[in-house]
């Protein structure tokens, strides 16, 4: 007597990463045009006003806090496809990782945008850069504050594509 599974017909499910019988696969990507895709995304990090302080005097022990970060944000975009199981590797055209201080709220916002002309899209990218770059900021940071929040990560924007463009609200 067999446990394997009968597979059975089911309705195309709209997650595009799982197949007819529901199991997980690389989408193939192999006849959609080539096009120009962005995307942008961000996050933010809370922490203690000391430690804002610190990475904006550029005293932080490790060194310059959000010169590492952006570069890190860039690497982050890089691999994604190395982090993300199935995700498509892309030759990305463009990663820019920006850092805004908020003063009042003691936080940095980071923004990130990721660009390429391919047969699939650079969410994954603009988030992974995004998130990478806020991961970077807290290991950079964490001896002086353990106790800072990384929040609010999402894509902002997108553009290219058969889905067309894609603007998050609020």
């Amino acid at each position: 007597m067999s446990n394997a599974k009968t597979p059975t017909t089911t309705a195309p499910s709209p997650l595009t990463h799982f197949d007819a019988e529901g199991q997980a696969h690389m989408v193939d990507v192999g006849d959609k045009a080539h096009t120009r895709r962005v995307a942008v995304a961000e996050g933010r990090i809370s922490m203690e006003p000391a430690t804002l302080a610190l990475i904006q005097s550029g005293t932080a022990k490790k060194g310059d806090v959000l010169g590492i970060a952006r570069i890190a944000g860039i690497q982050g975009a890089k691999r994604t496809s190395d982090l993300i199981p199935l995700c498509h590797p892309i030759a990305l055209t463009r990663v820019a990782v920006e850092f805004e201080v908020e003063a009042a709220t003691h936080s940095v916002r980071c923004q990130a945008t990721a660009e390429c002309t391919g047969q699939t899209g650079v969410e994954m990218e603009a988030l992974s850069a995004a998130t990478v770059a806020l991961l970077t900021i807290y290991d950079m940071c964490k001896a002086a504050d353990r106790g800072m929040t990384i929040s609010n990560v999402r894509l902002l924007e997108k553009s290219g594509g058969k889905s067309g463009h894609f603007v998050a609200g609020g």
